[in-house]
């Protein structure tokens, strides 16, 4: 057994890992969601999510969509209520992202 000390390089500290997965993971669900859905569906209530996205996207997509419509304690709202409140977070994600690392 070793005693030397893992030291993490900088920069790649798990955290910070994390956080960038998340933001690419957020801007790839959000790329997913400007090529496939309509906004008129959305608007009109009637989003089949699972039949837009293809399989190749559907793990992001749903995995980020999912995570961000979960209903918490209490919260009454239908599925697609949440997932339409949840496309609102993931844009706000996405544009504070790119204004935190000065992207256009």
């Amino acid at each position: 057994m070793s005693s030397a000390t893992v030291r993490p390089v900088t920069g790649r500290e798990p955290a910070a890992l994390a956080m960038r997965i998340g933001v690419v993971a957020a801007e790839a669900a959000l790329a997913t969601f400007a090529r496939n859905l309509d906004l008129d569906e959305i608007a009109d209530g009637d989003v089949d999510f699972r039949g837009a996205i293809g399989p190749a996207e559907w793990p992001v997509f749903s995995l980020v969509i999912d995570t961000l419509a979960e209903a918490d304690p209490g919260d009454e709202r239908p599925l697609d209520e949440r997932r339409v409140d949840a496309l609102n977070d993931l844009a706000r994600i996405c544009m504070a992202a790119k204004r935190r690392t000065g992207g256009a």
